[in-house]
């Protein structure tokens, strides 16, 4: 049985692979209206190739900045932790140096941090896009 999840941000929807077909459309458009010849199989390898680059930066970004929580465990990028290791989530200060989740030396860029303190009174470091929505799921987690 799997766990209910109580809070997640997927990293990145797939729309952003439809942006080189998109422009890829626009150039052959833009094209066949002027004077001269349509390059129509060069338009299409354009399209693809923007594709596929963005789809590999979506997909990157859907297993290194997804946040999972459920009430056993906090998925940050490719690192869980278990809940039961979390003994605080407020009034924690974050120290310099603290280790980031997820395996990254920074929190990802528009996500903002969330102190935890863990086991042996290590602080660590998870993230999100809403950081006060995980603090206070983490809470009615950690403090019940």
């Amino acid at each position: 049985m799997t766990d209910p999840v109580l809070y997640s941000e997927r990293g990145s929807s797939w729309w952003p692979v439809l942006w080189g077909p998109v422009f890829a459309l626009l150039g052959l458009g833009v094209e066949a209206l002027t004077p001269g010849p349509v390059n129509t199989v060069m338009w299409l390898l354009i399209g693809g190739a923007l594709a596929v680059v963005a789809a590999t930066w979506v997909y990157g970004r859907r297993r290194l900045v997804s946040v999972r929580l459920t009430p056993t465990e906090l998925v940050q990028g490719r690192e869980e932790l278990a809940v039961s290791r979390i003994t605080a989530v407020t009034e924690v200060g974050a120290p310099v140096g603290a280790r980031v989740l997820g395996g990254s030396w920074t929190v990802p860029k528009g996500t903002g941090e969330v102190p935890l303190r863990v086991e042996a009174d290590e602080v660590v470091l998870a993230w999100a896009k809403d950081p006060e929505a995980l603090t206070r799921a983490l809470t009615r987690l950690v403090e019940r």
